[in-house]
């Protein structure tokens, strides 16, 4: 993402503040995972890294009495969540913080659960488990989406595309050895569905990318930066047989 232009982070989030999610998944997806972990503690902590507008950690709060602590560094992501969390009552049980991932002030070994949805990658698949491994219990668990190829020999235009946008992307069996190689024991996996990608991400960014068209209409700048949004839903609609996201699940 190229958040070092301040116009190309402008549309970014007038696009994505609009979304009931920042990345693929859906509640479903989330169950799944969950149901991965075993012998968890009733009065867990997780930790949920890059939370987004924070759909999953509401559908965690469903699927768990324990405490969550959501964090994200885009505040209005945060503002969205807080309030949220007010209305369902969920006040005593979720805390929604403005925070960077790669400077956290946890205890050690304080979560019984790392949860992190499409969002690791910046600081690295392997990076990330090691970093934030630190505030993972033994026993406990990580549960992350990360983007992957799922076919070799992708198209040259996917190839170029994601070079761009994620140059470091592996396999499913890479990432696996990654995972074992960090000293963590693998739960599972799984591919998430193509609907976890349109009926509540790209569905709706479509919609929102035409209404930010029409308030952008008269600005050069932001009007050139529109099809490397729209192109990304082209990408997958075209390719999605090449790469996806998978959900690895896995204990320290």
């Amino acid at each position: 993402m190229d958040f070092e232009n301040p116009k190309f982070k402008e549309v970014f989030f007038n696009i994505y503040n609009a979304l009931s999610r920042g990345g693929p998944g859906g509640t479903a997806s989330t169950q799944k995972a969950f149901e991965m972990m075993r012998e968890l503690p009733v009065d867990l902590k997780i930790l949920d890294v890059g939370c987004g507008p924070g759909k999953q950690t509401l559908d965690l709060a469903g699927m768990t009495k324990g405490e969550i602590i959501a964090i994200d560094n885009h505040s209005p992501f945060i503002d969205r969540l807080s309030a949220k969390i007010q209305t369902r009552g969920l006040g005593q049980r979720i805390t929604a913080m403005n925070a960077d991932m790669f400077h956290l002030e946890f205890p050690k070994e304080h979560f019984n659960v790392i949860w992190s949805e499409g969002a690791i990658y910046q600081m690295g698949f392997e990076n990330g488990i090691r970093t934030l491994g630190e505030f993972l219990k033994p026993g406990g668990y990580f549960a992350v989406t990360e983007a992957v190829w799922l076919k070799p020999n992708p198209p040259q235009e996917l190839k170029k595309n994601w070079a761009q946008e994620y140059p470091d992307m592996k396999n499913i069996a890479e990432n696996i050895k990654i995972i074992q190689q960090c000293g963590y024991q693998l739960a599972g996996y799984f591919t998430l569905p193509n609907s976890d990608w349109l009926d509540d991400f790209y569905i709706p960014m479509q919609a929102r990318i035409a209404v930010v068209k029409e308030r952008y209409q008269n600005d050069t700048e932001a009007m050139d930066l529109m099809p490397r949004f729209e192109n990304e839903i082209t990408i997958f609609n075209k390719y999605s047989d090449y790469f996806g996201y998978e959900f690895f699940i896995f204990r320290k």
